[in-house]
């Protein structure tokens, strides 16, 4: 072979080279998808002035469970604020449930589109979770992804406030006496975040995180509002503390343009989901929630 042909051939193995190199590099390894990888910015929520609500209660059925008394002497500060506190894992008065947290789980706005397709702007407002009394006020709460969460000590001793998640970082965080209030958020969806005080082991709360701002938590008398909602069928949940991980039911609903959709759940024995006549229901599953959105 002469000395041009045998450059001819190198240059040729040289090109096949570098097309095999490329194909490689382009090519998504087997056993793998694009699955789980960022997903690109979706659209801005704009209110158009349409907007609805949703409403509920959430009853008890049967006999709840009696609070249980506190032992809180292990600190004289707290034996003398709150000498008779007891749990608040089942809030019942008069038949209605109180700290159900109640979300917009899916669905689709009345244009189409999915309402996780949209992004909603981060409140600049903060919400507040006080230590009074050597327990937590509120019991159960919501804030948006990345909203401030305001945390205030009014007791005069020390707590040590600890978020246990599973979608966001571990945060554990002492806040003397007369300290200032701290301020943490949550970059991850999560419902619901554990809060617990590694001072006063009978101390929790739950903190629900969404990217949007359709939530509530049921009052003293069991009702909820959820405001500003998009005209669509969404899957409404309602999340109760119990368990491991607490139950969630689930709803469907239809919120018509500038109306009110309902959404009446209740737990406790034998207990179903029950709406107002003409709405479109899916039947109540009542399960662990195991995963976090």
């Amino acid at each position: 072979m002469s000395m041009k042909q045998t450059k001819v051939w190198l240059t040729l193995l040289i090109a096949l080279s570098l097309l095999g190199l490329a194909s490689a590099c382009s090519k998504t390894p087997e056993g793998t998808s694009n699955e789980g990888t960022t997903p690109t910015a979706g659209t801005p929520y704009t209110a158009k002035g349409n907007e609805g609500t949703i409403t509920g209660t959430i009853a008890y059925n049967g006999t709840p469970p009696a609070p249980k008394k506190i032992d809180t002497s292990a600190d004289p500060v707290c034996g003398q604020k709150s000498p008779n506190l007891t749990t608040e894992d089942t809030v019942v008065n008069n038949g209605k449930l109180e700290y159900a947290f109640v979300y917009i789980k899916d669905g689709t706005t009345a244009d189409g589109k999915k309402v996780t397709d949209y992004t909603f702007t981060t409140p600049s407002n903060s919400v507040t979770l006080d230590q009074n009394g050597c327990h937590y006020r509120p019991h159960v709460l919501g804030a948006m992804v990345n909203q401030k969460l305001n945390i205030t000590n009014s007791d005069p001793t020390q707590h040590n406030i600890h978020f246990t998640p599973k979608n966001n970082p571990d945060w554990n965080q002492s806040q003397p006496n007369g300290a200032p209030p701290l301020t943490h958020s949550f970059a991850r969806f999560e419902v619901l975040v554990p809060v617990k005080c590694n001072q006063h082991p009978w101390m929790k709360a739950y903190v629900g995180v969404l990217k949007h701002p359709f939530f509530a938590v049921s009052a003293e008398d069991g009702t909820f509002t959820i405001k500003g909602v998009p005209p669509g069928t969404y899957t409404v949940a309602a999340w109760h503390e119990g368990g491991a991980t607490g139950t969630e039911k689930t709803m469907q609903v239809t919120v018509p343009a500038s109306g009110s959709a309902k959404a009446d759940f209740a737990f406790g024995e034998g207990a179903t989901a029950a709406g107002a006549p003409g709405l479109e229901m899916m039947p109540a599953i009542e399960v662990p929630v195991v995963g976090h959105h």
